[in-house]
């Protein structure tokens, strides 16, 4: 009969087992010094090597002939815990034998010397799932156990057991499994297998996998049945992650707010038996894809494409900014939550779609703060235009404003096309003499810079600006930040933010304060020999 790869490559030593090294060098230590605990905890996510690391564990402190550590899998006590007839080596399911009542059999067997080997070995797996009474139950004997007893739980859900099982165990964390380890075991397991296994396709494999090896060897199992090479192309379409066409069409129908082409293809995947909470697991990835290629320099670690697909993703991350993109993912978290409960999952669906492809119609807190604030500055740089009157709005008997060519305003600037500070020519601003008045948006200028430029904006936390004519001063003390100012990335986004919130443009300046309280025609030096004299210190000035 055929057995799975995943059976089949068990590891039977703890040489064998992969990516858990912090693991296996202590128990093998343990071992061979003699200093075995009573109790064991295993924790990790499933497939990383918690009940093969008990198996391997149950047998080397029962074999007669151990090898540095490691059972010998040849003597009768080895092989007759592979098979099962030693019954001195107990896997216990705690998921279907979770009660008060389970834990007592096994207090009153553990009572018993062993029949065959050296130790009683309970493996309890998936141990989270014993009830409040089982756990109180197992506490004794889990403490004070007979010196020929040993207890190894294994559990995925460590946060579940209680503080005080987890204070008479031994606790050894397993990590995933990294994609490049898990890619030379399978490379291993189809050279064996006399398998044709790509590079490509192992490392694609590891990274589908999520760091268990088990989901790794099933799927490359499914992998050789398609027969042939298996290449990174038979893992793609194996694995499914071909033919998901459907993503990048609902992506761009959201970029370009199509409102009615998603729609459609939501009713499309509908009648195709689609689930929709399904189908909004796959957005959340999709645009969870494009959020690390905004935000990395090198996504694909994170990422389980192929190369075709990453640049698919590229391509579709380009069309919108990475605000945009978790607004988006906002949106389809909270609707993932609502679909668990919706009556009519479709239409929970497409009220989402609508609500992504229609901002306007979004009406969470975040949502309006971003159209307020796109409206303030619309109004400030002189963008904001209103639409035209249509002739039959104002009425049939409503004749049409008559204006003179001479006075006929000249076409309003479309809104989509905002220019920038360096394109822009400046307004006109008095320059008049008139001293420096306080600029009473500074506050507005610094929250702005929050997100455009940090650094210089928490440099100037404390200053002051003044307004001179066609020039902004800045008042700072500190000669530091003036420098920092006159950096050609910080000049232009302090320029740009003024621009925004007075809807004029501006050159810079340091405010003087000695310069601008000083009368003109005054002699710097007769000032200066003025206050020493009033401070009685005498000051000679050499002719030289």
């Amino acid at each position: 009969m055929y057995q799975v790869l995943y059976r089949k490559w068990r590891p039977a030593v703890f040489e064998d087992v992969v990516g858990q090294p912090q693991v296996t060098v202590t128990l093998r230590n343990e071992i061979t010094s003699g200093r075995l605990g009573h109790a064991y905890l295993f924790t990790g996510s499933r497939g990383t090597g918690k009940t093969t690391c008990a198996k391997i564990l149950a047998k080397a402190v029962n074999c007669l002939h151990p090898v540095n550590g490691d059972p010998c899998n040849e003597c009768e006590i080895c092989k007759g815990i592979d098979d099962g007839s030693i019954l001195d080596v107990v896997e216990i399911d705690a998921a279907s034998n979770n009660g008060v009542d389970n834990i007592r059999d096994l207090r009153e067997e553990a009572a018993f010397t062993p029949a065959a080997a050296k130790y009683r070995v309970y493996i309890i797996d998936e141990a989270h799932m014993l009830s409040t009474g089982a756990f109180n139950a197992l506490l004794k004997t889990l403490e004070e156990p007979p010196p020929y007893v040993l207890f190894i739980l294994a559990t995925t859900e460590v946060h579940k057991i209680p503080a005080t099982i987890l204070s008479r165990c031994q606790r050894f964390d397993f990590g995933r499994i990294s994609p490049e380890e898990m890619a030379k075991r399978l490379e291993f397991v189809a050279k064996e297998e006399g398998v044709a296994l790509t590079h490509d396709a192992a490392l694609l494999l590891g990274r589908l996998a999520d760091g268990a090896l088990r989901d790794g060897l099933s799927l490359l199992d499914q992998c050789i049945g398609a027969g042939g090479t298996v290449t990174e192309e038979v893992v793609e379409k194996t694995a499914g992650l071909a033919g998901h066409d459907y993503l990048f069409e609902l992506s761009d129908a959201v970029f370009a707010k199509d409102t009615s082409a998603a729609l459609l293809l939501i009713d499309r995947l509908h009648q195709a038996s689609q689930d929709m909470s399904r189908l909004c697991e796959e957005l959340i990835s999709h645009f969870r894809a494009m959020m690390l290629i905004k935000t990395m320099s090198d996504p694909k670690a994170l990422l389980v494409c192929s190369q075709q697909e990453l640049t698919r993703l590229q391509q579709a991350a380009q069309k919108t900014t990475l605000a945009g993109l978790l607004h988006i993912l906002s949106t389809l978290q909270s609707a993932l939550e609502r679909l668990a409960y919706a009556p009519n999952r479709r239409v929970e669906m497409e009220l989402t779609l609508i609500r992504m492809t229609s901002p306007e119609l979004d009406a969470s807190c975040d949502a309006l703060l971003r159209r307020v604030k796109a409206l303030e500055t619309a109004v400030r740089t002189g963008q904001a235009v209103l639409p035209a009157v249509k002739e039959e709005e104002l009425g049939s008997s409503a004749p049409a404003p008559a204006v003179e060519k001479s006075k006929e305003a000249p076409p309003a600037v479309p809104a989509a096309k905002v220019p920038s500070v360096s394109d822009a020519p400046a307004p006109t601003v008095s320059t008049a003499a008139a001293p420096p008045s306080p600029l009473p948006c500074w506050p507005e200028v610094l929250e702005e810079l929050s997100s455009s430029a940090p650094p210089l904006r928490g440099a100037l936390e404390g200053t002051s600006a003044y307004v001179a004519g066609t020039r902004v001063l800045i008042d700072a003390p500190n000669p530091f930040v003036l420098k920092l100012i006159n950096e050609p990335g910080h000049k232009q986004a302090l320029k740009t933010a003024l621009f925004h919130q007075t809807g004029k443009r501006y050159s810079l300046g340091p405010y003087q304060r000695e310069a601008a309280a000083a009368p003109e025609g005054s002699d710097p030096i007769e000032a200066l020999l003025k206050q020493a004299d009033s401070r009685g210190i005498s000051v000679e000035i050499s002719k030289e």
